[in-house]
């Protein structure tokens, strides 16, 4: 029963978190006209270092020799996604981006699984599969076109961000280290990482933004950045990376929801079964992996 309710709170963790990224383009599209890619993710980082600094002070937890070398690790992964994924979506098209970047649940279990030497069982896959005909769906609207550069990047992109939820998995299980302390040293690593890349365009974005521009970016800083991707990691370590990149998986359900909510934007019926399908996959590859994962912990019990 305690293992189920907490199985529960961390799925209900990991949807919040795909809430906060689905919230996340409209937010973003705001702001980029105003700002270079670099410009606004420094700006971003360094709000989001100072926040989590500021709750450090409060809990003071040092920082051990794990915290400051995987966290400056997952900085690096995490900076090379933000910008390959921005630039990639300035490029190509929205359908072309919602398609490759949902690959990631693809890639993600066979890293994951290839690490471990332990392969989910196949109809994790189809199920897998079925997420990525949902996102398929939902996003093809006015039909695929035909693949640029963009695509290329959004295809690093999936690739990268699957490299980097699986060693978040990997790397951090049985270790003892704090999910917030390397948070902490993510943040600032990508803050570094971006100003160096675009060190004037920062300061001048802060010097020009209006009030929209901020609340914007406050909302990115703080509830994507610093909430996310502490609840992320703190997730994963309890689940496994591929559950994780599932329930994540429904991050396009939220920007759609949050678009036609709040966007003025309309959802065609044809979008409303991609949700659906999305949906019904990952509450099935969710039992897949769960009930897969107990057995390989009775076996090694045995």
């Amino acid at each position: 029963m305690l293992k189920a309710i907490r199985a529960s709170k961390v799925d209900l963790v990991l949807l919040a978190v795909a809430a906060v990224w689905g919230a996340s383009y409209l937010s973003a599209k705001a702001i980029t006209p105003f700002a270079s890619v670099p410009a606004m993710l420094s700006v971003r980082f360094a709000i989001a270092t100072l926040a989590m600094v500021a709750i450090w002070l409060i809990r003071r937890r040092a920082f051990s020799k794990t915290d400051l070398l995987l966290g400056t690790l997952f900085g690096l992964t995490q900076s090379s996604i933000m910008s390959v994924e921005t630039y990639g979506l300035k490029i190509t098209s929205a359908t072309n981006a919602g398609l490759l970047i949902s690959l990631t649940i693809i890639f993600t279990p066979i890293m994951e699984s290839a690490w471990n030497k332990r392969w989910l069982p196949r109809s994790f896959f189809l199920a897998a599969v079925g997420a990525i005909v949902g996102v398929a769906l939902l996003v093809t609207g006015n039909g695929i076109q035909e693949p640029n550069f963009g695509d290329f990047l959004l295809f690093a992109a999936a690739i990268v961000r699957a490299v980097h939820v699986t060693a978040q998995g990997v790397l951090t299980r049985n270790r003892e280290a704090s999910s917030f302390n390397m948070i902490l040293m993510q943040c600032l690593t990508a803050t570094v990482v971006f100003f160096v890349f675009d060190i004037q365009g920062a300061f001048d974005a802060i010097a020009t933004f209006g009030p929209a521009q901020w609340a914007g970016t406050l909302f990115l800083a703080l509830f994507c950045s610093v909430f996310a991707f502490v609840a992320q990691l703190w997730a994963i370590r309890q689940t496994s990376a591929s559950r994780s990149t599932l329930l994540l998986a429904t991050e396009p359900i939220w920007a759609v929801f949050i678009a036609v909510w709040f966007g003025g934007e309309t959802l065609a019926l044809i979008g409303i079964l991609g949700a659906i399908v999305i949906i019904v996959s990952t509450y099935i590859g969710q039992g897949i992996e769960s009930r897969h994962r107990e057995k390989l912990a009775l076996e090694t019990k045995n």
